[in-house]
């Protein structure tokens, strides 16, 4: 089961909005819906906006967009976010330290059955997802929330379940998170 919210500061503090993430696809969906959520709640093109996505205690993610800047993106656990179509939006070719111009998804695309001349069929079936390529634990920006009172060595204590509330409380959102959970 996914949980996922939108947090925007604006001048009276943050608000809070639950969110369906059923229509988005890439990170720039995402990243878009995150400034809309900013300009609904009446805050200013340049303010900050929060998502918050977890997986029950599997991995969370937060997704920091200010204003037109690229987005900002820390995931708890990357291989677990990997397994899961929400962590794929977020493990993008630059953090997975791929070149995106390489053709690997050319190749993935293609429908090979096993049979074409000298390809090795006995290769595990988690490897052909791309797993392998993914770390286990923490990737992204450590210093994403820093600033907002949540220090890099803070982040990386956090624990799937209770990560976002915690984080919520810190920055005094906890009640506005809550009560859209």
């Amino acid at each position: 089961m996914y949980f996922a919210a939108l947090l925007a500061r604006t001048e009276d503090g943050w608000e809070a909005s639950d969110t369906e993430l059923d229509d988005v696809e890439t990170l720039s969906d995402l990243t878009d819906l995150a400034r809309e959520a900013a300009a609904e709640a009446g805050g200013a093109d340049d303010e900050t906006v929060l998502v918050f996505i977890e997986q029950e205690d599997a991995w969370f993610g937060v997704v920091r967009v200010d204003g037109e800047d690229d987005p900002r993106i820390y995931v708890s656990d990357a291989a677990a976010a990997a397994r899961s179509a929400y962590g794929e939006i977020l493990l993008t070719d630059e953090m997975l330290g791929r070149d995106p111009d390489d053709g690997a998804d050319d190749l993935d695309a293609l429908d090979l059955d096993g049979t074409e001349d000298g390809e090795d069929t006995s290769g595990d079936d988690e490897a052909e997802g791309g797993i392998e390529a993914v770390p286990s634990g923490p990737l992204g920006d450590r210093e994403i929330l820093s600033d907002l009172g949540v220090p890099e060595k803070e982040l990386l204590a956090l624990e799937s379940g209770d990560a976002l509330n915690e984080i919520a409380d810190v920055l005094g959102a906890a009640e506005v998170l809550e009560a859209v959970r």
